[in-house]
């Protein structure tokens, strides 16, 4: 079975996470906000790394509730300081605070971002991985009103990362079984 060139062989939780989620297109709240928070904790760091800390972090960010996240005080940052099972750098963890905040703001995250794309998926047809780009117009554009609206850790890079994440762009390549599943 061919997949995208980014996905170690050897490692469950990354097949999983190809197989099953990657590129899915997501409407949810919840999930996008929990993969803008996975994203921008990712910045520097190997998605590895975050995903073996996911379940850490659905525990530690009230299973990305933004409502409740939104809520945490100085006390609830620095108790996520002290926790092993996310990274525990302060500017992450306060940003992810800060964008539950920002969340509340719009009416629905999904539209927000989804809007961003017409609605509508963009399908890429690259054909090896050195063809995707690490940031589109797109991207830029959703990173900038982000930003505009107080969100941190939301460059353009890890707006591309989201949208790849999260379905609204389709970047499997061409002969990965998993393109034609999610388009």
């Amino acid at each position: 079975m061919k997949r995208c060139g980014w996905v170690p062989e050897g490692d469950p939780a990354y097949l999983a996470y190809h197989d099953e989620e990657w590129g899915v297109p997501s409407r949810d709240d919840r999930h996008l906000f929990e993969m803008l928070t996975l994203e921008g904790a990712q910045a520097g760091l190997s998605w590895s790394t975050i995903l073996r800390k996911r379940d850490g972090y659905k525990r530690a960010f009230a299973n990305f509730d933004a409502e409740k996240v939104a809520r945490f005080t100085k006390r609830d940052i620095d108790r996520l300081l002290r926790d092993a099972g996310i990274v525990r750098n302060r500017l992450k963890v306060e940003s992810a605070v800060n964008n539950a905040r920002c969340v509340l703001e719009l009416d629905s995250l999904s539209d927000y971002l989804w809007g961003f794309v017409d609605g509508e998926p963009l399908v890429n047809r690259w054909k090896k991985l050195a063809d995707i780009p690490a940031e589109t117009a797109e991207s830029k554009a959703m990173s900038k009103d982000l930003k505009k609206r107080g969100f941190r850790f939301v460059g353009p890079t890890i707006c591309y990362a989201l949208m790849q994440a999260t379905g609204l762009v389709n970047d499997h390549v061409v002969d990965c079984f998993r393109r034609r599943e999610v388009t």
